[in-house]
């Protein structure tokens, strides 16, 4: 793919659509059910208006923030999202070199198919994202083996109690894992470029694709006829297992998927240093909340704690609204994942780079020589204004 004719982190999605077949790409892209919530996560930031202010000294102006004892060189990162070696060979390696070389926060997935041994020796800042076992001891085994590999930032994700609506997946011919179809066979032949340039390959170098880090010890093949997903033992889950999770991890604890303050309150009750503020970027539930009207709520109960935001962001405005409401660094998923599909490495290497320009670029325009001087008041709440009729209806 000619990078030069990508200029944002929307142009990727059309690309990656060419490149995979169907039923990867509906995995990235799909929401839950009807997608209110998908849409929702990018209809939130057009709420927010900013309030740019003239002639400062903006010059010196730099994005480099520090996250639990280490300095990034901006406030955004890659979220994890599953199947990354599906998407290009070596997919997940690739997003985590990336990240590191421009020096942001990665977080590698609990669903991911390279070993978390194998992405930490390539980008030894990761952060590891874990679905928890079941039981006490799948729980130590697990994360006494992240501890291992060297991880110190250890993800928890905690909404998803059962796997997601399936209607848009089968639609597509997506499955976990995925089972052999005259479908899905036709869908490899079409995509030519994925099936010899990443499936085959991955095939001839490392034989077949399994979850490596969803337990403590090697999960299923992506591709069997009869095999279901472990999802056993999720719907009992309760913040007993979150302290249980406290008690065998040293580093940093964050929980990801809190949509509200009396949740948030609870993270800080059990030893949490941080919060992803998220609605799985509109993959689990429909009809959530956004992230971005959730923030303020979670931001004010939780003090304490390291606040952190995903779910919608495309643009370098986007990040900055977010940090606006209070959010420490923010986070995305999709386009990073359509651009390593389109180009590799080179692809997440540009995507980065173009969402670094768009901040250092909004910064200048709004009058600000670092992310954190956003604070509510360079916003207008249009909603807000709209319903006290200081504003016509939009």
């Amino acid at each position: 793919m000619r990078l030069s004719r990508i200029h944002n982190l929307h142009d990727f999605e059309a690309g990656a659509r060419r490149k995979l077949p169907r039923a990867m790409f509906s995995y990235i892209q799909n929401g839950a059910e009807d997608e209110v919530t998908l849409r929702r996560n990018r209809s939130a930031f057009d709420r927010y208006a900013f309030v740019p202010q003239m002639l400062n000294d903006v010059s010196a102006r730099h994005q480099r923030i520090e996250l639990f004892g280490h300095e990034y060189d901006s406030p955004f990162g890659i979220s994890p999202v599953g199947l990354g070696a599906m998407y290009a060979y070596r997919g997940d390696v690739a997003l985590a070199r990336s990240a590191t070389q421009m020096n942001v926060p990665y977080v590698l997935s609990g669903a991911s198919l390279t070993r978390l041994e194998t992405v930490a020796q390539a980008a030894p800042r990761a952060w590891f994202q874990a679905y928890l076992p079941g039981s006490r001891e799948e729980i130590q085994r697990l994360l006494a083996r992240a501890a291992q590999a060297g991880y110190r930032q250890l993800v928890l994700t905690v909404d998803i109690p059962v796997s997601v609506s399936p209607d848009r997946y089968i639609r597509n011919g997506f499955s976990s894992p995925l089972r052999p179809s005259l479908d899905l066979a036709v869908q490899g032949l079409t995509h030519p470029r994925w099936l010899f340039g990443t499936f085959l390959r991955t095939l001839v170098a490392q034989g077949m694709p399994h979850l490596e880090n969803w337990r403590a010890d090697r999960g299923n093949p992506v591709l069997s006829k009869s095999l279901q997903k472990d999802v056993k033992n999720r719907d009992n889950f309760t913040w007993d297992h979150i302290r249980q999770a406290r008690d065998a991890w040293q580093g940093d604890l964050i929980i990801k998927g809190i949509l509200s303050g009396a949740d948030a309150e609870r993270c800080a009750q059990v030893g949490a240093n941080g919060i992803i503020v998220s609605n799985h970027g509109g993959r689990q539930v429909d009809c959530a909340i956004s992230p971005m009207t959730a923030l303020p709520e979670v931001v004010a109960a939780a003090p304490g704690l390291v606040v952190m935001m995903d779910s919608g962001i495309r643009r370098g405005s986007d990040v900055l609204k977010a940090i606006a409401l209070g959010a420490r660094c923010v986070f995305a998923g999709r386009p990073f994942n359509y651009a390593v599909a389109c180009a590799g490495a080179d692809g997440v290497m540009h995507a980065l780079h173009l969402l670094r320009e768009e901040v250092h670029r909004n910064m200048a325009l709004l009058g600000i020589d670092h992310p954190y001087a956003m604070n509510p008041g360079r916003l207008k709440d249009l909603c807000a204004e709209i319903c006290e009729g200081r504003l016509p209806g939009l």
